[in-house]
């Protein structure tokens, strides 16, 4: 697809948005990739062709590239609409389960994926172990046609209402001269016998994290991801697709957009430092839309989706902070009321921003190994 087609895609998709805001379908919000899940949306999506676009159409999607997906999402972050209920199946279920899955599994959920009849989950961090994945302790152990699981999973957004998850688990006892090695990734149903799943409440009282409880969970051998022991290298390559993209920078994005709009009108003041955000911003798209390139070649993008990361969480924080700054603790102008609500949920989300998907100082290790910095 040339560039005059993607201009083309992405002002299909504005009008699409624009037209489901007009009808109430949603309210542009904050942090709508994790915070705002709407089954009814996500079919919609779906039905435009818009959900599952890269996966083949022999499975059910729509065998478009990287870059046409980057513009839709790029575009749905920016109007704050509710993705949540399809966001990780497709930014990394359907991408993982292409490169690593049997093509029993890929069957059985790249359509409903496609379809935004399936949701997903994904089950790395555990208590006490944080960003730190390598010192997961849930155990797989071998049983008969498969694997019992017994441990449990931390920060796992959206789990409550999701279908299944890649769940990470130690494999083979844990060797501390080789870390890395003994870990295997398994598809677990959430609603499988011996699963519990405890719902985490943020600081506001919103329900999207849960703590998921394996209770000698039996995984058959069909749902194992990939190859045993091979868990390690297939989760990093799955966090190429988490920590890359438009949602590292684009989830307040509809709060500065609001800001821009009352500063033309003289309702809030003027400053560089907006212009300095909008630059930031500016380059944080072509970074994000390099990555994007390096993902469809197929290429090992682990560095540069932690530079994405680092920076574009930074930037989403400094948004909310820079604009509470500016209004001083009054919200301004007639329009007040609504940029207060986007203004008061970037400030609570805003802690989140920099821990999901791997913290700041875990994520500034990876970017020093991969430059070769000691």
């Amino acid at each position: 697809m040339d560039a005059t087609e993607l201009v083309d895609l992405r002002r299909r998709v504005r009008i699409f948005v624009r037209s489901q805001i007009d009808v109430g379908a949603f309210t542009p919000g904050i942090d709508t990739w994790l915070t705002r899940w709407d089954r009814s949306f996500t079919k919609a999506l779906a039905a435009e062709g818009w959900v599952g676009m890269t996966i083949p159409k022999e499975y059910g999607g729509h065998g478009r590239s990287f870059l046409e997906r980057f513009v839709v999402t790029e575009e749905l972050l920016a109007a704050g609409a509710p993705v949540a209920a399809h966001w990780v199946a497709d930014r990394q279920a359907a991408p993982s389960l292409l490169k690593f899955g049997t093509e029993e599994q890929k069957r059985r959920y790249l359509p409903g994926i496609a379809a935004g009849d399936l949701s997903w989950a994904i089950g790395m961090s555990e208590p006490e172990s944080g960003s730190d994945l390598a010192s997961v302790r849930t155990k797989a152990v071998r049983v008969e046609g498969g694997w019992r699981l017994t441990g449990a999973k931390l920060w796992t957004s959206g789990a409550h209402r999701a279908d299944a998850f890649f769940a990470l688990a130690r494999s083979a006892p844990l060797d501390p001269a080789h870390r890395h090695e003994g870990l295997s990734q398994f598809i677990v149903s959430l609603d499988a016998p011996g699963v519990t799943i405890r719902p985490i409440y943020t600081l506001a009282g919103e329900h999207h994290f849960n703590e998921v409880i394996f209770d000698d969970v039996f995984v058959p051998d069909s749902l194992v991801l990939g190859t045993i022991g091979s868990g390690w290298s297939q989760v990093t390559s799955e966090l190429g697709f988490e920590r890359s993209g438009p949602e590292r920078f684009l989830s307040t994005f509809p709060l500065l957009a609001t800001s821009l709009d009352l500063i033309a009108s003289g309702e809030l003041p003027r400053t560089p430092a907006i212009g300095r955000l909008v630059g930031r911003l500016v380059g944080l798209h072509q970074l994000s839309l390099s990555v994007a390139e390096m993902l469809s070649r197929g290429e090992n993008a682990d560095t540069a989706a932690a530079v994405v990361k680092v920076l574009g969480t930074r930037l989403e924080g400094d948004i909310s902070e820079l604009l509470d700054e500016l209004c001083g603790g009054s919200i301004p102008g007639e329009d007040g009321e609504r940029f207060g609500e986007l203004l008061r949920a970037g400030i609570m989300q805003r802690p989140g921003f920099t821990l999901r998907g791997g913290t700041t100082e875990i994520l500034c290790g990876v970017i020093a190994r991969g430059l070769g910095m000691r």
